[in-house]
């Protein structure tokens, strides 16, 4: 199974990371370092969930699971709990 967000589908990103050499302090932006790619991960937990009286293992962000101990419903879940 992929490394994605059951209920959000939310996903791993990819971006840039610089780190600034001698530029940001020392005010000279002729050895400034190169950009390199790198992968953005999204926190991912296991839970098992009650949905409707059923209980299922999923995979899920913590915002999801954030957004489940608030209000108790997320998407198209209605009745969601931890059990």
């Amino acid at each position: 199974m992929s490394y994605v967000c059951q209920i959000c589908h939310k996903k791993n990103v990819m971006g840039r990371s610089q780190t600034h050499r001698r530029g940001v302090a020392g005010k000279r932006w002729k050895h400034r370092s190169q950009v390199t790619p790198r992968l953005f991960k999204i926190n991912l937990q296991k839970k098992t969930v009650l949905i409707n009286g059923e209980s299922k293992q999923m995979r899920l962000c913590a915002k999801c699971i954030k957004r489940i101990k608030n209000f108790g419903s997320i998407k198209d879940y209605k009745n969601i709990t931890f059990v």
